[in-house]
């Protein structure tokens, strides 16, 4: 017969401090995120006097529907899911191409390419050099300035490259017997058995894209071309004053510029929250690769 052993009084505190600790974590980390929810569905001109903490004072979906009237927020976020979408396919495929090469042993230059790829994580030309060879590369204010300089990255290729290395080398042999080259390989045998490693890989990249407002900030003029955070950004600078909604032309006196940046910011949060727990299993699996040897 099995008993309980009973946890000695010493043991009972510390799993009570514990407890405590970590809800005033959680507390404190997800109570900003009620706020600014909890304010996005109160009236703006309301929420100014103050007070609203748990629920909307008077409840109201006038924010929102000044955020998707305005023609300029709508433009931002369609640039903002175009670019994550293609941003993310691409450096995925891009990415895993490289790692797959550079994860056969008996490739030519292998070593002096991790070298090289391993300096670029600690150094880097800074801004201005980036800024003219984004301009001489023509993908100044144009859409492909989000696609191009993305399409790789030396830290995710470690990653991939971990994973393959991990993969039998009998299901390739298998694969050539059948007569299969190596890009045939790739996409049917490598890629169909590597789930995990490009779940994460997918959230790093999209979570970056999505979050991104800095190129739109730095190279990009054209208004049509900016994503949602460059746009979000440019309604916090704005946040002193009601000019933001006169621009979206919005005559509702009960929405003010403070509500709507709240209710842009739920609406640019929202799909990384609804994505996110679709992703985790994998996300929790590509994390733990190359950590545990079996």
């Amino acid at each position: 017969m099995f008993s309980l052993k009973r946890k000695t009084y010493g043991e009972q505190t510390f799993d009570f401090i514990n407890i405590l600790l970590m809800l005033l974590v959680c507390f404190a980390t997800l109570y900003p995120i009620w706020y600014v929810l909890v304010n996005s569905f109160n009236e703006g001109t309301d929420a100014m006097r103050g007070g609203i903490y748990w629920w909307p004072r008077i409840f109201s979906f006038g924010n929102y529907e000044a955020v998707f009237d305005n023609s300029g927020i709508m433009t931002a976020m369609f640039v903002t899911v175009a670019k994550t979408l293609i941003g993310t396919v691409t450096h995925v495929l891009f990415t895993a191409m490289v790692a797959y090469a550079l994860s056969k042993k008996d490739l030519i230059g292998g070593r002096i390419y991790l070298v090289i790829g391993t300096i670029t994580l600690f150094f880097s030309g800074g801004l201005i050099p980036s800024f003219l060879l984004i301009r001489d590369l023509g993908l100044f204010d144009t859409f492909g300035v989000y696609i191009i300089p993305a399409l790789f990255s030396f830290f995710n290729l470690i990653i991939f490259m971990t994973f393959f290395r991990e993969i039998p080398d009998s299901l390739e042999e298998a694969a050539r017997i059948d007569g299969a080259n190596d890009f045939t390989i790739f996409i049917r045998v490598v890629l169909p058995v590597s789930m995990p490693v490009l779940a994460t890989i997918a959230l790093f990249q999209g979570v970056s894209q999505w979050n991104d407002y800095f190129a739109g900030m730095i190279y990009i003029n054209n208004p049509d071309l900016q994503p949602i955070q460059t746009y979000l950004y440019r309604i916090i600078a704005q946040s002193s004053s009601n000019q933001m909604a006169a621009d979206a032309g919005i005559v509702n006196k009960t929405v003010t510029s403070q509500s709507i940046k709240l209710a842009t910011m739920v609406i640019t949060t929202m799909p990384i929250v609804v994505v996110y727990p679709f992703l985790q299993k994998y996300f929790v699996q590509g994390m733990m690769i190359g950590s545990v040897k079996g």
